[in-house]
């Protein structure tokens, strides 16, 4: 794995320890992504699946921007990561 795509996922683990709660729907969102990202990393051959998955993975970053800014910027820098590793 990319060295920075792994310093990227790491860091957005950090601050996703760092919040006290998440809704329903978020939790099940990031869960989902999370799954998503482990198997483009294992497989990274589907550009429809790359594609999809970082526009997912922008629109979360919009949606915990609001409540949870930290988050936001670390799926950001998470989709960044991906784009530059080619993924």
């Amino acid at each position: 794995m990319n060295q920075d795509l792994r310093q990227q996922i790491e860091a957005m683990h950090v601050e996703l320890s760092r919040i006290d709660s998440v809704d329903p729907q978020s939790r099940t969102l990031l869960i989902t992504l999370l799954g998503d990202i482990t198997r483009l990393l294992e497989q990274s051959n589907g550009d429809t699946d790359q594609h999809n998955l970082a526009e997912r993975l922008d629109e979360l970053a919009v949606h915990f921007e609001a409540d949870h800014p930290s988050l936001g910027a670390a799926l950001r820098r998470v989709v960044d990561a991906l784009g530059k590793a080619g993924i």
